[in-house]
């Protein structure tokens, strides 16, 4: 039996609080999510009953910690249906696991003059590390622009590809815009050149269908704090062939096999990639948010996010001098907006007096906000705990704010 979508809501404790006098409305989910209560048990009760260094001991709590740690492994490849367990490796999250690619993959394949396509939507976290890689390795960078609907152009894609491309890099929802990318037509363009993708799933995996196998992803990288779990894990998935081949990115304990002052062997998949000791507790928080989240059908968890949304937007829309930025025609959960002559700054900390919580700036994307001629943007962001009543209480809130400003 599936969990009812409408009664999530209480088991996210913070939610209860008031903020500035007001029922807390927490609309930057793209930043985090909040956590179930059960996720915030699982980090006590690693700490207070299961607490002791994974893989190296062979006492009970040892053996314990290493199989929860190994159990959250389990769920996640099922989560995302990786095909092996070890292709999985934990990681701090999204930015790490790009980074860790960015090196490893550069250091190995990549040589003066090869090309290396990243799109102009993407979160400064898929596109630095790709940049700055290009300047070691004398590579040429090349961006994919966005149209004036917040989507990318497939047909100039596709020209882009040549022999010198070795790798696309592509987020599947852009976390300003929330415009889902075609992350499968473009893998099955870039294969066609024997491009490997890296897909930046952050702002996807909670949101929509989350299949490796089935989009055929070389790469997958997404982070838990942004899927109900804690802050400080992440995930670097890549297909046996990929990481097999690729070198270490962190040199230490765990990831060797033998070391002598001649040489070293490295361990085998995924403990090559796990140097030092892992945010075990973080693991396990992240195993049991996906317990969670797997008590909703995934189908009817996506149709009542998109509907949100489309509420929400059509209540922003209503509301004069107010500009909604992008017209995808697929967008999951975010709405992006600036209201005429209200910077947005001003506005996120007006809404906040309200109690209503949401991001502004230029949320890590500043090609996209060059590419808009703006400053910023005012976004607020959805999860499954969010109602129509707080989309309601945003449109009402930037409403009494215009009112203010304006008279």
């Amino acid at each position: 039996m599936t969990k009812d979508i409408h009664s999530a809501r209480a088991d996210f404790p913070i939610l209860k609080q008031s903020v500035n006098d007001h029922p807390l409305v927490y609309l930057d989910n793209a930043a985090t999510t909040q956590k179930p209560q059960v996720a915030i048990d699982a980090l006590v009760d690693y700490y207070t009953r299961l607490n002791a260094n994974i893989h190296r001991g062979n006492h009970s709590l040892a053996v314990q910690a290493t199989e929860a740690y190994e159990g959250a492994r389990r769920k996640v490849a099922g989560y995302i249906n990786a095909e092996r367990n070890h292709e999985v490796i934990f990681t701090r999250g999204t930015t790490e696991s790009v980074n860790l690619l960015a090196y490893t993959y550069g250091e190995k394949f990549v040589q003066a003059g090869d090309e290396v396509i990243v799109t102009q939507l993407e979160h400064h976290s898929n596109y630095v590390p790709w940049q700055q890689m290009c300047l070691r390795r004398r590579a040429t960078f090349r961006i994919l622009p966005f149209n004036e609907h917040g989507e990318l152009d497939l047909a100039l894609f596709e020209r882009m590809l040549n022999e010198k491309t070795r790798l696309v890099a592509v987020n599947h929802v852009s976390n300003s815009l929330g415009t889902v990318n075609p992350v499968e037509e473009i893998i099955r363009l870039a294969h066609a050149h024997e491009v490997p993708v890296l897909v930046d799933a952050a702002q996807s995996v909670q949101h929509i269908a989350h299949d490796v196998q089935s989009m055929d992803a070389d790469f997958y990288v997404f982070s838990g704090h942004k899927m109900y779990g804690p802050m400080g894990i992440g995930i670097f998935y890549g297909k046996e062939k990929w990481l097999e081949a690729l070198p270490p990115f962190l040199s230490g304990g765990e990831m060797i096999d033998n070391v002598t002052p001649e040489k070293v062997t490295f361990n085998v998949l995924p403990y090559k990639f796990e140097a030092g000791t892992p945010n075990v507790a973080q693991a396990i928080g992240l195993g049991v948010a996906i317990d969670y989240l797997k008590q909703f059908d995934p189908l009817e968890l996506q149709n009542y996010e998109e509907d949100l949304l489309t509420y929400g937007l059509n209540l922003l829309a209503e509301i004069p001098d107010l500009v909604i930025y992008g017209s995808p025609s697929h967008r999951s959960g975010i709405l992006p907006f600036n209201v005429n002559g209200i910077q947005h700054y001003d506005m996120g900390v007006l809404l906040d007096t309200m109690g209503i919580a949401v991001r502004t700036g230029q949320h890590c994307t500043q090609p996209i906000m060059d590419a808009l001629h703006i400053s910023g943007t005012v976004r607020a962001s959805l999860a499954l705990y969010n109602s129509r009543e707080d989309l309601e209480k945003l449109a009402d809130g930037v409403r009494r704010i215009i009112k203010m400003l304006k008279r």
